[in-house]
């Protein structure tokens, strides 16, 4: 099982989305992450055989995913997801997966699978109208699925959810790396350091990262500095660090920054995370 971009491209007047992407996604759970505008939608929309590429192609084991076949093993949860508010969650379900081919019995079973496994069952009958946003993403997740896809593709499945609901979200995706191809695009870090397995970080219509938490993380490795200043000094460091986190403090003010050596006497050297270095390349 493997999904290849090879040198893909794609331009819109003067913006250059998608800038000669090259990967590998074998078996798991990818996380892309990039600021609003660098790329990642236009790049998923690409693997999902929705945009045609410049230049370049995208291809799952061997089958160019702009071919019929493709379809038979993709499922795709867009951005803005769209549902019929007064289909309840079960008819909603069947209705799909009579677009999708399935009989009649084996949509009925499948889409009752797909309810549980999206905690669902117990609203299964109720209009998806009276649904949360979360129960909603939770639904599209499910519709995903109704096929069994050997790829999933999420884009920015957790924007605008609360906290809880995004934690159910992020419980539910980390169970469907097994098997299948499953890239979540965000700009959330937390859903991604979470539950990713590779992360991908998109810059400007490039992969600028790519790789396992852990590897990705040592680019800043030692780089990462906490420290409480006055606040003359802290406009300084602002000047001239990348800073993560500022907050002010009764004894002054607290920063989080990122610079190759000790930056003011007392600031002490800290573990750094996806978020630091996220911050640190995107901000740039």
């Amino acid at each position: 099982m493997e999904l290849v971009f090879d040198q893909v491209t794609k331009q819109f007047k003067n913006k250059l989305a998608v800038n000669h992407v090259s990967l590998s996604l074998k078996e798991g759970i990818y996380g892309l992450l990039g600021a609003n505008g660098a790329g990642k939608t236009t790049l998923m929309r690409i693997m999902c055989g929705v945009l045609k590429p410049d230049s370049g192609k995208v291809c799952y084991n061997g089958i160019s995913v702009q071919e019929e076949a493709f379809r038979d093993v993709l499922g795709y949860l867009p951005q803005q997801f769209g549902h019929y508010p007064d289909f309840s969650a079960m008819d909603f379900l069947m209705y799909l997966a009579a677009l999708k081919g399935l009989p009649k019995r084996q949509a009925k079973e499948k889409s009752l699978e797909l309810l549980e496994l999206a905690g669902l069952s117990s609203v299964a009958k109720k209009k998806i109208k009276t649904f949360s946003g979360g129960m909603k993403q939770r639904l599209g997740i499910a519709q995903s699925l109704l096929n069994n896809p050997k790829v999933l593709v999420m884009d920015e499945p957790t924007a605008g959810l609360d906290p809880k609901e995004r934690v159910k979200f992020r419980n539910l995706i980390s169970k469907l790396g097994d098997g299948r191809i499953v890239l979540l695009s965000t700009h959330i870090v937390s859903d991604v350091e979470y539950i990713a397995d590779v992360v991908l970080i998109m810059k400007d219509g490039m992969i600028i990262h790519n790789g396992s938490l852990d590897e990705i993380i040592k680019a800043i490795e030692g780089k990462v500095w906490e420290c409480i200043v006055d606040g003359q000094t802290a406009e300084k460091l602002m000047a001239n660090f990348p800073s993560i986190n500022v907050r002010k403090e009764q004894n002054g003010t607290f920063l989080r920054l990122v610079c190759s050596q000790k930056p003011v006497e007392g600031a002490v050297n800290v573990k750094a995370s996806l978020e630091d270095l996220y911050l640190y390349f995107c901000d740039k």
